[in-house]
């Protein structure tokens, strides 16, 4: 089992790459602050958990279980369970999955517990084995620090996610196509996932600020308060991303309804200008004997004549080209007026 352990001592030294040994016995000394990292866990080492350190088994089952939980907390009386959940990009470039972190923390320890590869702990457990920091201050200033992190990444996705749905908005009006509405539901599928994984967690992290828990004391719950107000930043901007997208549907909708009209007016113009000249060739494409124009010497291009008088008479009705580009640039302008460019949805 892939794991990296760090305990902090009475004495305030740091110990890193400790062994399986050795983190059992600096957890049941309850010496100083032990920190155990556990990544890419599997059923087998679910033994770990429980014999080493005790944990309940349906919480150890939520850590070996490659399914990702949803948001949470345990009370176990020595201990909490926590369950957070951040996001990653995954697959396409613009979509993106929720990920899981479990917390145990106790008075003396804190065992995080994660399936895939996570920033913030990184960063975490750099400034951990460099100077202690995050560790001196006890286990909930510790679990704050990961928790804290996983949040922050979650931002610069809504941003992300923001200036796709601006660059969409001004792809709908220059040239919508299959590519920008499968852009969209990608969007709104990203955005979904984004509410589910911060809806919940609000309410779970207002839990840390009313003393709800012993292992949470009164000093660090005005920390948990700083990391509940980044969770409703973010669902602010997230559903403003999700109102944008909505809106991006019914633009694309709208953009091609529009364009159809203006290419079935200008087939409309065309039937106008030919109907009459196809009405005098039926005319004269029928076979009866008693037509004098037939034997006309000049009958053929008398009618020829009449046909190219007659379509330029109905060009010039119908106002010829110009009309039509210039109906279209009208057009065109009312379309912008009702759909404005990305800078009108700019969020925050």
């Amino acid at each position: 089992m892939p794991f990296r352990a760090y305990h902090l001592t009475a004495g305030g030294q740091i110990k890193v790459d400790l062994t399986e040994r050795e983190v059992k016995e600096a957890f049941e000394a309850r010496d100083g602050l032990l920190w155990v990292d556990i990544y890419d866990s599997t059923e087998r080492d679910g033994p770990f958990l429980e014999q080493t350190f005790g944990f309940h088994h349906l919480a150890v089952e939520d850590c070996t279980s490659p399914l990702v939980h949803p948001p949470k907390v345990d009370d176990y009386g020595d201990h909490i369970f926590i369950v957070v959940q951040g996001l990653r990009w995954v697959g396409a470039p613009d979509v993106v999955e929720a990920t899981e972190l479990a917390l145990f923390v106790g008075p003396s320890f804190v065992v995080s517990n994660h399936n895939v590869p996570l920033p913030s702990v990184e960063r975490v457990a750099m400034r951990v084995a460099s100077s202690g920091r995050h560790m001196r201050r006890g286990s909930d200033f510790l679990a704050h620090a990961l928790i804290d992190g996983l949040v922050d990444d979650v931002l610069p996705i809504v941003d992300r996610l923001g200036d796709i749905a601006e660059m969409l908005e001004n792809e709908i009006i220059k040239a919508p196509g299959q590519a920008t509405l499968e852009a969209i539901q990608d969007l709104k599928r990203s955005t979904l996932r984004i509410h589910r994984v911060i809806t919940p967690q609000r309410e779970m992290l207002s839990r840390f600020t009313h003393r709800e828990y012993a292992v949470i004391r009164e000093e660090a719950e005005l920390f948990y308060r700083d990391v509940y107000g980044h969770m409703v930043h973010i669902g602010d901007l997230n559903q403003l991303v999700r109102e944008t997208a909505e809106n991006a549907v019914a633009m694309y909708m709208s953009v091609l309804v529009v364009r159809q009209n203006e290419t079935v007016k200008t087939l409309s113009i065309l039937a106008g200008v030919f109907a009459p000249l196809t009405l005098i060739a039926s005319i004269y494409g029928m076979n009866f004997d008693n037509m004098p124009e037939l034997r006309w010497s000049w009958g053929y291009y008398g009618v020829l004549g009449v046909m190219v008088a007659v379509g330029a008479i109905a060009g010039v009705a119908f106002g010829g080209a110009r009309w039509v580009s210039a109906r279209m640039r009208r057009q065109t302008t009312l379309t912008q007026r009702v759909f404005p460019g990305p800078a009108t949805f700019r969020a925050g």
